[in-house]
């Protein structure tokens, strides 16, 4: 099986900066994003959701949830600041050491969890045509 790969992604700052890009959605306020970092995001993402997944999936019910923001994701229509919020989430469900490290049996997704009820809360009904 393959393994994980070793990320520098530290878990606070993902959280603050998917808290900030809430914020700056509900304020109308859409800052510029960095393209090129954007796109290592999502690269990341894609190579590493498919492992996360199958890992989680017997545990939670959130893998369509998850399906659901990934195809959201890769959405083209979807604006960019929108998408930048749904990959840092998606990155924190994949990297293994956490708020909660996910060693930890069940606990361990709990923050994981979290940050996927967060996303879906956040984009309520918009996500709804990504689920097939």
């Amino acid at each position: 099986m393959e393994e994980e790969k070793k990320t520098s992604y530290d878990d606070m700052k993902i959280v603050t900066d998917i808290n900030e890009a809430i914020e700056s959605y509900e304020a109308n306020d859409y800052p510029e994003f960095d393209e090129k970092e954007f796109k290592e995001k999502e690269k990341f993402v894609d190579e590493n959701i498919w492992l996360k997944l199958a890992k989680t999936g017997e545990k939670f019910t959130l893998a369509r949830d998850v399906l659901a923001l990934y195809r959201y994701m890769k959405d083209p229509l979807v604006p960019i600041y929108k998408k930048a919020v749904v990959v840092l989430g998606l990155i924190y469900f994949i990297i293994p050491f956490d708020a909660m490290p996910d060693i930890a049996p069940i606990v361990g997704y709990l923050d994981d969890l979290g940050v996927i009820v967060t996303l879906l809360k956040f984009l309520g009904a918009e996500l709804t045509p990504y689920y097939e």
